[in-house]
């Protein structure tokens, strides 16, 4: 319960948000993050979110997700969250319980592109922390960082620990279609044992390696199974295919479980489901995914080889419009599978500078306004999550609202992705940009510094753009 003091404080607030979003009987839930009170709402077209943003205490309002975010402030918001739930009758929730009750009003496409993000959330720590180990031994191993020898070689004590170095940089992509499995067995309702299990399959010592049969070096053995002619071949890199694959092993899992009588459960359904999920990788899913895969790596590549400096341009300028529609969560899977295919990932920068062409519009639109405190307050905090690869304050709380600094957003990421093109930009790993995204990115050809140039020319055009729109055009904020 909140104390009298906040009460009294943050009350007017409350009561007014509550009004605004039109009333207690319009609330679902509500949470709140470090900096927001999220609410999930009935009918979210009753918020007046022009009129919430204008409050006392908030220093802007939008819909993302099917959640009302408000941004409140850290520390703040766990003030007004405690005044808010206690005025508006409702218990406290949890960030995923609001998350479940906001999917809950998404459609099916909606749903099942969440849950592709879904999968790559409990990987992605794994993958920055061999993406920085990649970084690291980069660093000490490439001639012409720091001079004309590397790191180790004017230093070769330090020699093992690069070496240790690089091999646990490594040690997760060896295994990323067995992690894939189980994650999305997990997401998708089954138990992720059996998702290990398949996906322990899918790497097989006995089976001939992927990489291998691909160049030619050793030739795959081919055994029938009822007739049917079956190449055993592993599935190093499968990253489309091991997503495919915990999509079956969960749907199979629940099958069985609910077919199988009780009494031989326990045995008899893990049993059918992997000896079914292990027929349909090798003969159907497997197959497949692989071309679907190759469509997906080739497909960029073509992008690369013939649109060029266009097509990094496109990407980086409309990247973050497909932020607003929530279809760029999509993306993980794609860089991926990019990286299983190539060892490098070329998408990871130009999200960057994307995100940081709409950071840099955020900060002339603040720098414009600087005296209006409202502005101010809104743009400096929206400013600031970009730097960490949060662009959603920033687009909703201002560049989508007034448009105009989107476009000028889009305008520096599309510079910045020219930038990248010219100077190869690419990066390790993904699931990082802006000032996390440095610690993935790839050494060779001076990536770091011009990682660095790239971002911060899209956010310099942003600003100068936006700032310069302003003195000119003199548009009504109101």
């Amino acid at each position: 319960m909140a104390n009298s003091n906040l009460k009294s404080k943050y009350l007017p607030t409350v009561q007014e948000i509550l009004r605004l979003i039109g009333g207690k009987e319009n609330l679902q839930g509500a949470a709140h993050c470090a900096t927001r009170l999220r609410l999930v709402l009935k009918d979210n077209s009753l918020a007046d979110t022009k009129a919430i943003g204008n409050l006392d205490h908030v220093k802007g309002s939008f819909v993302a997700g099917d959640q009302l975010q408000i941004i409140i402030g850290a520390g703040t918001v766990n003030d007004v969250y405690a005044v808010f739930t206690e005025e508006a009758g409702i218990k406290e929730m949890s960030l995923g319980d609001v998350k479940e009750q906001s999917a809950q009003k998404q459609n099916a496409f909606q749903r099942g592109i969440k849950a592709l993000s879904d999968v790559f959330v409990e990987i992605i720590p794994g993958l920055l922390a061999a993406a920085l180990l990649m970084g690291v031994t980069g660093l000490l191993s490439q001639q012409g960082i720091f001079g004309e020898q590397s790191v180790v070689e004017m230093y070769p004590a330090i020699a093992g620990f690069n070496r240790f170095i690089a091999i646990m940089s490594t040690g997760i992509f060896t295994i990323l279609p067995l992690l894939v499995v189980y994650s999305a067995t997990k997401r998708f309702g089954g138990n992720p044992v059996l998702g290990l299990v398949l996906g322990a399959i899918m790497l097989h010592p006995d089976l001939a390696n992927a990489y291998l049969v691909g160049n030619g070096t050793v030739e795959p053995e081919v055994i029938s199974i009822f007739g049917l002619k079956v190449s055993l071949v592993a599935f190093q890199g499968g990253i489309i295919i091991a997503l495919m694959m915990g999509l079956v092993v969960a749907k199979l899992d629940q099958f069985f479980s609910r077919k199988v009588p009780d009494i031989i459960k326990l045995f008899l359904a893990p049993f059918l489901t992997i000896v079914v999920a292990g027929f349909l990788l090798f003969t159907a899913v497997g197959p497949l995914g692989r071309l679907l895969a190759d469509a997906i790596t080739s497909g960029l590549m073509w992008s690369v080889d013939n649109l060029g400096i266009v097509g990094f341009m496109l990407f980086a300028g409309i990247q973050q419009v497909i932020v607003i529609t929530g279809l760029h969560h999509v993306i993980g899977a794609v860089e991926a599978q990019l990286i299983a295919d190539t060892g490098f990932n070329f998408i990871m920068p130009l999200m960057s500078v994307a995100l940081m062409g709409q950071g840099g519009s955020v900060l002339g639109y603040t720098l414009a306004l600087w005296k209006n405190e409202k502005a101010r307050q809104i743009g400096v905090s929206a400013f600031a999550s970009t730097l960490f690869g949060i662009s959603e304050p920033a687009l909703f709380g201002v560049n989508v609202k007034y448009k105009f600094p989107l476009i000028m957003g889009m305008i520096g990421g599309a510079l910045g992705g020219a930038y990248v093109y010219i100077t190869g930009i690419k990066a390790l790993g993904f699931g990082a940009t802006a000032v996390p995204g440095f610690a993935i990115v790839a050494a060779q050809g001076g990536g770091h510094v011009n990682y660095v140039i790239a971002n911060l020319l899209a956010l310099s055009v942003g600003a100068i753009l936006t700032i310069a729109y302003l003195k000119v055009k003199k548009p009504n904020l109101d």
